[in-house]
């Protein structure tokens, strides 16, 4: 018996990185799952590696595009049960508030932020078919500490989602929809290591104030949202589910 037996999960952003770990981990469960994402080469061999899967391209700024992928989803499955928000984006343009230009600050929003409401928006309505169901929506433990070295649009984004998810939580209890925010710590993805580029420095400025010294590998941040698609989690709603290595508790680490 797997631990997500019967259920049908929708994850975005699952081309690769910790979507791509989800996608695979969930169809272990026993999840039919949707592998929606921008890059439709990386959103077909995930579904391929993942087992009873499909692939589909989605830009989730877009309402057109959101809606579609749940459609098709509900059609070939019968429903959906889970909704996994993970699709995100953090560029290189995006860093001090005085050197940010609008239009990259935008373009963060229009996929962390507006990505995040159009997927639940549109994706409520199918898991209130269905008498509940679970939301994960990923925001970060950027959402509750400061940084010196900025995003100032990624870490605005995540601090909406944080903020969306206990809205929801709250509004949607009652008709069993279950609604939190997972918040990784710094995670061993694409994503973040183009961030450090090739300087070793960058990386070994952050890594000594991670207590547990190390990146989180994506599958143990999957672990968690395992846990939260799961009826295991049937009491945890509106929760900021931190998996962080103890980061965002940390004031001085060990050396």
């Amino acid at each position: 018996m797997g631990r997500l037996d019967g259920k049908v999960a929708v994850i975005t952003g699952a081309g690769g990185g910790m979507g791509r770990e989800a996608a695979l981990l969930f169809c272990e469960e026993g999840a039919r799952v949707c592998v929606a994402d921008v890059d439709a080469e990386a959103a077909a061999k995930t579904a391929a590696d993942a087992g009873d899967a499909f692939a589909i391209t989605v830009d989730v700024a877009e309402p057109e595009s959101v809606r579609e992928m749940y459609e098709q989803t509900a059609a070939r499955y019968g429903g959906i049960d889970v909704l996994y928000n993970n699709a995100g984006i953090s560029p290189a343009d995006d860093d001090s508030i005085l050197v940010t230009e609008p239009d990259a600050w935008q373009r963060v929003q229009d996929v962390n932020t507006k990505g995040v409401y159009l997927c639940c928006k549109h994706g409520i309505p199918h898991l209130q078919r269905r008498g509940g169901g679970s939301i994960i929506n990923v925001a970060s433990f950027v959402a509750l500490v400061g940084a010196a070295t900025s995003q100032i649009s990624y870490t605005a984004s995540k601090g909406a989602v944080l903020s969306l998810s206990r809205e929801l939580a709250v509004q949607f209890a009652r008709e069993g929809i279950r609604v939190n925010a997972l918040c990784p710590g710094p995670v061993e993805t694409p994503l973040l290591l183009r961030i450090f580029g090739d300087d070793p420095a960058a990386y070994e400025r952050r890594r000594i104030h991670l207590p547990m010294g190390r990146l989180a590998k994506p599958r143990e941040i999957v672990n968690a949202a395992l846990f939260l698609a799961s009826d295991e989690s049937s009491y945890v709603n509106g929760t900021t589910f931190l998996v962080d290595g103890g980061l965002t508790a940390a004031y001085v680490t060990p050396e």
